[in-house]
């Protein structure tokens, strides 16, 4: 494969994302036999596919980290990055989307946009990527073009531009209708032949005619001097069209949809070409700006190689041949091997190792990473998630990557007490990689907790210290972790730390309003200290002693969250005054005040979907009801299939995978996400504290 460099126009970092099962991985397999990259073809269900490369990939049919792939098309080189779809992995897709200029979002052809499909689509919007959307699955029983384009419209409320009709239907489906260049395009059953360009049957011109109309009807309407050619009937070349087009999609204005079936090989050559047209390149984004970490203001760095160095690292993998690897973004500069780098973020300057090209499992040396492009270093060990890497000389500090908080813990310990110490080594590289997976030891047990996004996260964590560390583990009930807040307001409550023994003493004397913040808020400090009641330099320390009181609680140890904190007075002495007194102070004034103000208990609550075929719906919404799931709304799907869609404890779902096959004889199917953290019913919330040996009900 070729390593050399292409200039930024050349260039498209894009990600593939979608709903679990939507076909991603197989889109990904297809796009790189099609550009030469492989000369056989990989199958999920085969375990052969070379994006998915972790044996737990294989084994589960799942995509579980992201993978790198460079590929070249038209002259243009391709970086992609195939994410996971289950939600208990979306922090991969997160860290994706955070580096990525576009991206192609695979949907299922017979079910349409489902849960998953909604939650990627949101991060999208989050991050601005443009998207070309791809149905998939054209092939399948139940597959309806006009169902699919239905669901993104009415679920995602997004403005397409169909630039294709499908050809045949289901098992018929042999090809799509070119909208722009009024042509069709069909597929022979043989895996190397070419797709053939033929003209548009006739029984199917009419149908291509209104929705070419439609077609140009939306491009238009994105640029006046288009749409008052149009109205004139002032003729308009395919490549004007297309610039259209491709702005209308960099922009986010619009977003074009393709028609394909990647198992059976159909149409994966066009989405390739709708890649290289259609996405921006580095230079469609242009310049970045950071902050600049010696003065605090921003700055912009210009898409040049000639520029001062910025990259961003966003992924962190052990490699067992290669090591230690991080994956960069540069956004402007060179990264060239074994010059000398400031890591902005932890102020330290470190040599860069070995740059290499990835292609899934096996990588390529290259002598630099220039501006636009994605690849990634090895042996530099001070390098995590989030980091900028910059000119020592023109210090920038790049926007991090916020990651999503754990929801679910085991307690985890060794089998045999020889590998007391190899399990601490592993859980520490573990958690380098995953941003989303905590560990940490229970103050009062001594046993080692682990923290992830759901039960299938944590549950492919500890494969991996069997398989990868050679660890036999045994692991506690997954516990949901609850936290703590307050349901009212306390005012002027005092905080003292004053403690003489002879010589300096130590004195801290603060006064804080607490009041309930807004859900997902955090714990938000404001000081209105004024005329030097308490001097400035000790206004940190009573922060500080407040964020660590938040860690504790007031009721069962938990954390505490969605408090507003405010320090409105106190008092100091002129000797015996210290941070660490204030420090105490601030957190002895917190946890008085939270405990005045009626404290409760919260739990995540997680979004829901099920679908089941429409005789178990009776069964289904029972056992959901049993499980405190506030039902939002059902829906009656392409094949008589039905969804349900609602809210539900996460402390409720444990085994519910299990409840549901038996229940429906193992035909439906469910995902669920966490959305938010909610009050526990005060039934329930005197349970657990009773469960927890705390004598302390939890106050309404």
């Amino acid at each position: 494969m070729d390593t050399s460099h292409f200039i930024p126009e050349k260039i498209r970092n894009i990600g593939i994302i979608a709903h679990i099962d939507a076909g991603k991985t197989t889109t990904t397999e297809r796009v790189l036999y099609y550009s030469g990259i492989t000369h056989k073809l990989g199958s999920v269900d085969d375990g052969t596919t070379i994006t998915d490369w972790m044996d737990q990939e294989r084994e589960r049919g799942i995509t579980i980290v992201s993978a790198a792939i460079t590929t070249q098309w038209r002259k243009h080189q391709i970086n992609i990055i195939d994410t996971p779809g289950h939600i208990d992995f979306t922090a991969e897709v997160q860290r994706a989307l955070r580096i990525l200029d576009g991206s192609v979002v695979v949907f299922d052809g017979v079910h349409g946009v489902e849960s998953q499909s909604e939650t990627v689509w949101r991060q999208a919007d989050r991050f601005k990527v443009p998207r070309i959307c791809f149905i998939n699955k054209m092939d399948r029983t139940g597959a309806s073009h006009r169902h699919a384009l239905d669901t993104i419209r009415r679920r995602l409320h997004a403005p397409l531009a169909v630039l294709q009709l499908p050809l045949g239907e289901e098992g018929d489906f042999h090809g799509v209708i070119d909208l722009l260049k009024m042509q069709a395009v069909i597929w022979p059953h043989e895996l190397d032949e070419h797709p053939e360009t033929i003209d548009i049957p006739a029984e199917r011109l009419a149908d291509a005619k209104r929705a070419a109309d439609k077609l140009y009807e939306a491009i238009a309407e994105t640029d006046d001097s288009l749409l008052e050619r149009y109205l004139s009937d002032t003729p308009v070349e395919r490549d004007e069209w297309l610039a259209a087009l491709r702005k209308a999609t960099i922009e986010n204005r619009l977003f074009p949809v393709l028609f394909g079936a990647a198992a059976r090989n159909i149409g994966v050559q066009l989405l390739l070409d709708a890649v290289v047209d259609l996405l921006p390149s580095p230079q469609d984004i242009g310049s970045i700006e950071g902050i600049n970490p010696d003065t605090g203001e921003p700055e912009t760095r210009e898409l040049t190689n000639k520029a001062p160095l910025a990259a961003l690292v966003f992924k962190i993998v052990t490699d067992p041949y290669a090591g230690r690897m991080a994956y960069l973004r540069v956004y402007s500069g060179e990264l060239k091997s074994s010059s000398m780098v400031l890591n902005a973020t932890r102020g330290k300057k470190e040599r860069v190792g070995r740059l290499v090209r990835v292609f899934a499992d096996r990588r390529e040396d290259i002598d630099k990473v220039p501006a636009g492009e994605i690849d990634a270093v090895l042996s530099m060990k001070q390098l995590h998630t989030g980091d900028t890497l910059c000119d020592p000389e023109h210090p920038l500090l790049l926007e991090a990557i916020q990651f999503p908080n754990p929801v679910i813990s085991i307690a985890i310990e060794p089998i045999a007490t020889k590998n007391n110490d190899e399990i601490g080594k592993a859980l520490a590289q573990l958690s380098e990689e995953d941003p989303t997976f905590k560990v940490r030891t229970d103050a009062d047990s001594g046993q080692t907790i682990l923290s992830g996004m759901g039960e299938l996260h944590l549950e492919v964590l500890v494969d991996r210290i069997h398989r990868e560390h050679q660890i036999e583990v045994r692991t506690g009930k997954p516990q949901v972790n609850y936290k703590e807040t307050i349901a009212k307001t306390a005012r002027q409550v005092e905080g003292r730390h004053v403690h003489q023994s002879g010589g300096h003493g130590q004195y801290g004397h603060v006064v804080v309003d607490v009041v309930p913040g807004e859900r997902g808020s955090g714990i938000i400090f404001t000081s209105k200290i004024k005329g030097g009641v308490i001097p400035n330099e000790f206004v940190p320390a009573v922060e500080q002693g407040i964020y660590q009181a938040a860690n504790n609680g007031v009721m069962g140890d938990l954390s505490m969250t969605d408090v507003e904190v405010t320090l409105t007075d106190g008092s100091y002495h002129h000797v015996d005054s210290s941070e660490m007194a204030f420090r105490n102070a601030g957190a002895i004034a917190f946890k008085r005040a939270c405990s005045l103000a009626s404290p409760l208990l919260l739990e995540p609550v997680c979004k829901l979907e099920v679908v089941t075929p429409e005789e178990y719906v009776g069964d289904v919404l029972g056992q959901l009801n049993a499980k405190r799931c506030e039902v939002e709304s059902t829906e009656l799907r392409t094949g008589g299939a039905q969804t349900i869609q609602g809210y539900v404890p996460l402390s409720e779902m444990f085994g519910y995978a299990t409840d549901l096959r038996s229940s429906t004889q193992g035909r439906a199917m469910f995902t669920m996400e966490f959305d938010h953290y909610a009050s526990v019913p005060e039934r329930i919330a005197r349970e657990l504290l009773t469960k927890w040996g705390i004598k302390q009900a939890a106050p309404g």
